[in-house]
């Protein structure tokens, strides 16, 4: 695939997601909470790390809601400041200020004590734009969550697990993967829990 091929993907895929409804996007957010509320691997997790949803992304934030109420440590994710083009995690708690960083997405404030190293969580949750069932993933085009995770190539480690999150009318047939692309663990949508063969 060429990048101008890859690009034009991104961007049809953006408006699909952006195209569905209000109704839709509430139903897909309830639809993803039941599929995972319950799963081992979510409920058993010390430290989760969410996303805020922004352009249409299918919505986490019942499920965010739930890990709060059981007391598990959540954090969202953070621009790098010095413009690394990478990710920072830092854990959030009900009620906190969040504010717009240079896209308009709200994050955290960055606070020393509340920043934990990406390697040292149990789970992530991460957006894409589209995907395929054998885990491959095409988010934004800037590589902010396959550096931040670079490590677990380098190592083959298996934390934290990756699940990546979307509306099923993202899902595409296949994905060229590239030599940076980080696979996901899992991925789950609205209608289906995709499970990838370890390579």
């Amino acid at each position: 695939m060429t990048p101008h091929e890859r690009a034009s993907l991104r961007k049809s895929l953006r408006h699909a997601r952006r195209s569905l409804s209000l109704r839709e996007q509430n139903d897909a957010a309830v639809a993803l909470h039941n599929a995972l509320a319950d799963q081992r691997f979510f409920r058993s997790a010390k430290r989760l790390a969410f996303y805020l949803a922004n352009d249409g992304e299918i919505d986490p934030s019942l499920l965010f809601a739930a890990a709060l109420a059981r007391g598990q440590e959540c954090f969202l994710p953070l621009l790098h400041p010095c413009g690394e083009n990478r990710l920072l995690f830092v854990r959030y708690r009900q009620g906190d200020r969040l504010q717009r960083n240079r896209w308009g997405i709200l994050e955290p404030r960055l606070q020393a004590r509340r920043r934990v190293p990406a390697r040292t969580l149990d789970v992530v949750l991460v957006p894409l734009v589209g995907f395929d069932a054998q885990g491959n993933r095409l988010g934004m085009g800037k590589g902010f969550y396959d550096r931040t995770f670079s490590f677990r190539a380098a190592a083959r480690r298996q934390r934290p697990l990756l699940v990546g999150l979307a509306h099923e009318c993202q899902r595409v047939e296949s994905l060229e993967r590239q030599a940076w692309d980080i696979r996901m663990d899992r991925i789950v949508s609205d209608t289906a829990n995709y499970q990838p063969q370890p390579i």
